[in-house]
């Protein structure tokens, strides 16, 4: 295998790049920007969506006579009002309150059937994190990000919060996110560069890129002309690159800010996939290894067997196969082409820190919930605005007088005053030939707008899913409770997969969770959920691989209660005792109930008199407990006398 080594650099795509000095990075910002402009449409079509969800409905460009205006400017133009009827937020707001009713959780289970209990600590540990991150406000703002751009993005890093040192989950906005544009798995397993643009202060910069002073004015040297636009251009012509007309992507609005471009992307090199038949191991080593990890080992082995009396052929010895490896490498680069801080992912589960999930994702592109419904949005603003400029065009009580009808020495104000007040008269002399004056009121607003509004609303539902059920409408009069409960389950079932690929995008977050807890949780520590306590070892459950799920969440009173009666009843038969009672049941006083049978235990144990139950916990029994078991736990203390 020494034969098939190799010392040249350009099967290493990093070490390769950099012999190109200062146009590696400028090279990787390249390719990031061709990626970024990809998603322009996106962003534009996102913009659209939320203007639309949150009421500002009246923005697109039409043009009239050559002239490019807003719909609300050329509606004001022709005497109009832009009126609007928001349906789209609340059916945003059904669907997010079907998500917010499922109760749902991630939950771990190992893949080996007796480690368990293990999976249990973890799916705690889990659940700890998520409250710890408020994932489940978190996860309904997602998910109504979700409906709106039909892209979600989340980071997951370790790192010091508030002055904690925990693993943390962000949100991050899909505008300043952009992905592989040849990406075409639904799943994502095919993406080979994706990043971020982050927008941060100097003191930010300095707190995660300056290790010395010497580091903070290099930083200051190197976003002195960050902002000046003019400079891109001849910097950039330097490398090659004449075409960087999209300078968001490089250049900060705001000019107290300061613009880091992180870039992850899949890089290449030479490295040895090794199978050690002595405990079975699978591992991959650098080419630069290979005689220290696999040579000198498998001829220590072969020395020590043979001294043994071994037949060579009998020796485990460590196979080792030659392989192209592909692994993600990150960068965080400043606009003009300086790396700030670059390397492998430091991440056990060898990937990068980001969970992504886009809807549906047929060819690559992305078509939200919202964007559906807005041309029936659009339509019902239409017919809410004509409803309105008729209704103001009609004739409503409009009075017709002939000339000669006015009366000596009263002008047509004076004559229209008296006719509108009540009890009102009018004295004049009747001309021969001469009509009298008389009212008009024009009924030409019934023209089917009516029709038309109400088929529109129903369409809202058709297209969208969310029916009136869903929405917690109440149904017709003598509408059976089994035929709304069928209508709720019919909308659901309209939803699911939007809402399982969600469940989707929240178990891969979950894994990346699982992943982190087991790398950076190196002490021991106490967890406490819904009543369950669980210790975490880290020299157990490091090791252990699971399996992750989405199942109905165990924090809810009603799962709570469910499990609470449950072990009533098996305590009552005398299957458990009431310390397992007590510790996997979920009782207010648990925990000081425990600890005080556990106090008394030691008494006992030392020859002395245990006492009774405290007040204090006998009030709390009393308030939200089955005093019966109180009184049970008693007995047996008694009976241990």
């Amino acid at each position: 295998m020494s034969r098939v080594r190799t010392n040249d650099s350009r099967w290493d795509s990093v070490a390769h790049a950099k012999k190109k000095n200062g146009r590696r990075a400028f090279d990787v910002l390249i390719e990031a920007q061709s990626h970024w402009d990809n998603m322009a449409r996106f962003r534009q079509e996102r913009e659209r969506n939320k203007r639309y969800c949150y009421g500002d409905q009246w923005k697109d460009m039409v043009e009239v006579d050559g002239i490019r205006v807003t719909e609300e400017q050329y509606l004001r133009n022709q005497g109009a009002i832009p009126l609007k009827n928001n349906m789209i937020r609340r059916l945003v707001n059904a669907v997010i309150g079907v998500y917010r009713q499922q109760d749902k959780e991630p939950i771990c289970t190992a893949r080996d059937r007796n480690e368990q209990q293990i999976g249990e600590t973890m799916s705690t540990v889990l659940q700890y994190n998520m409250q710890l991150n408020h994932m489940k406000e978190l996860y309904a703002r997602t998910m109504e990000e979700f409906l709106i751009g039909g892209f979600v993005v989340h980071r997951k890093w370790y790192g010091w919060r508030n002055d904690k040192l925990d693993c943390w989950t962000d949100y991050i906005n899909p505008n300043n996110f952009f992905i592989d544009g040849n990406m075409r798995d639904f799943r994502g397993w095919d993406c080979t560069i994706l990043g971020e643009v982050h927008d941060i202060s100097f003191k930010t910069l300095c707190e995660k890129f300056a290790k010395s002073a010497a580091d903070c004015r290099r930083l200051q040297e190197l976003y002195l002309g960050s902002h000046d636009r003019s400079s891109f251009q001849s910097f950039a012509s330097e490398f090659g690159y004449a075409d960087t007309r999209h300078y968001d992507f490089f250049v900060c609005s705001d000019n107290t800010l300061c613009r880091v471009i992180e870039v992850w992307r899949k890089e290449s090199k030479p490295r040895y996939r090794c199978h050690d038949y002595n405990n079975g191991e699978l591992y991959k080593i650098d080419v630069e290894d290979y005689e220290t990890m696999v040579e000198e080992v498998n001829a220590s082995r072969l020395r020590r067997g043979l001294d043994a009396g071994m037949r060579e052929d009998e020796i485990p010895l460590i196979q080792a196969q030659w392989f192209m490896d592909t692994y993600w490498y990150y960068y965080f680069l400043t606009p003009f082409g300086d790396i700030l801080d670059d390397g492998e992912t430091p991440y056990e589960h060898k990937s990068h820190p980001y969970v992504f999930r886009a809807y549906p994702f047929i060819d690559g592109e992305i078509h939200s919930f919202v964007n559906d419904i807005i041309d029936q949005q659009r339509y019902t603003n239409r017919l809410i605005v004509t409803h309105d400029w008729v209704s103001r065009s009609s004739a409503k009580g409009v009075l017709l007088l002939p000339e000669d009808a006015v009366p000596d020495g009263m002008d047509i104000s004076e004559f229209a005053d008296e006719w509108a007040r009540p009890n009102g008269v009018i004295v004049y002399r009747a001309k021969p030939g001469v009509p009298i004056p008389q009212q008009v009121s024009s009924n030409s607003t019934n023209i089917g707008i009516h029709e038309l509004l109400n088929l529109q609303l129903k369409f809202f539902e058709e297209i969208s899913g969310v029916n009136g059920a869903l929405q917690g409408k109440t149904g017709w009069s003598g509408m059976s409770a089994a035929l709304y409960s069928q209508q709720t389950q019919n909308a659901t079932t309209t939803l699911l997969d939007l809402l399982e690929c969600f469940s989707g995008f929240v178990e891969d977050a979950a894994y990346k969770d699982v992943k982190n807890i087991q790398q950076y949780y190196d002490s021991k520590r106490v967890f406490n959920i819904a009543g369950n306590t669980f210790d975490y070892d880290p020299a157990i459950i490091n090791n252990v691989e699971f399996d992750l799920s989405i199942a109905e969440s165990t924090s809810t009173p009603s799962y709570r209660a469910i499990n609470n009666d449950f072990l009533m009843q098996i305590w009552r038969e005398r299957q458990i005792s009431l310390q397992q009672l007590l510790e996997f049941g979920d009782f207010p006083f648990a925990d000081a109930l425990l600890q005080s049978i556990k106090s008394q235990q030691e008494q006992m144990e030392q020859g002395q008199q245990p006492e009774g139950l405290p007040p204090q916990l006998m009030a709390e029994a009393q308030q939200g407990a089955n005093m019966q078991a109180v009184q049970r736990a008693e007995q047996i203390l008694k009976g241990r006398r």
